[in-house]
């Protein structure tokens, strides 16, 4: 695995990104699937797809943040038109040809675990998740369930297990979440996949869709380590 260095972000460029894509995966992007709330319509406050997320899976602890005018604010907008003059729009319904999605990484994870509850995989949480453990502890803790989740991604996408190689136990913060980051962008890519194959719903109206696969989209292969989710 390439040392992992200390990135300072910047805003994102679509163009730039597709490109990038393109030149990595040698055909042109389908999909693209981001982390972030996003709307047809400038983000003043919950949209109707916070609402339903949350209604759906607040009972497992997965409800969505509430988003507003500074966050995400003009960033999400920025991004959207972006996309959009790129060629990928904001999709809130089944797309038929490139688009933009929005996905929440927590609902999917509890869909491809079949979990009863959120999954404790978030890097700044270990300690709510384990609070009565030893700082070593919980960090063998968080690398066993990153671990567990690699494998149900790798049932879902061939390769995914050897291409997301885990930290070591001594991994710097920064290390470790950029592990995270990473695993929430396979994440993504998986939740695209489904969205392409008809495999998952969208959470919204006609401005935002929050889009969640569907226990049909799960493979039939299993690593048997599903059930340890619960």
């Amino acid at each position: 695995m390439d040392p992992i260095v200390r990135h300072r972000g910047s805003l994102p460029d679509g163009p730039s990104l597709l490109a990038a894509a393109h030149e990595k995966l040698g055909a042109p992007v389908d999909v693209v699937a981001i982390d972030m709330p996003l709307s047809l319509t400038p983000i003043i406050g919950r949209r109707a797809s916070d609402n339903m997320i949350s209604s759906e899976y607040g009972a497992k602890h997965a409800s969505t943040h509430t988003p507003s005018v500074t966050r995400p604010g003009r960033l999400s907008d920025e991004f959207r038109i972006g996309f959009e003059v790129a060629g990928y729009p904001l999709t809130v319904s089944q797309p038929s040809g490139r688009a933009l999605l929005e996905v929440y990484p927590h609902p999917a994870l509890i869909e491809l675990a079949s979990a009863s509850r959120r999954l404790p995989y978030k890097h700044s949480k270990s300690r709510k998740y384990w609070p009565d453990v030893t700082p070593a502890a919980r960090r063998e803790n968080l690398l066993e369930t990153w671990r567990r989740i690699v494998m149900l991604l790798d049932d879902q996408i061939q390769g995914a297990r050897d291409a997301l190689s885990l930290p070591p136990s001594d991994a710097r913060g920064f290390e470790m979440k950029a592990f995270e980051d990473t695993l929430d962008a396979v994440v993504c890519a998986w939740v695209g996949a489904c969205v392409m194959d008809v495999r998952a719903r969208a959470y919204g109206d006609v401005e935002s869709a929050i889009w969640v696969p569907t226990q049909a989209s799960l493979s039939p292969s299993g690593s048997g380590d599903r059930a340890i989710f619960t």
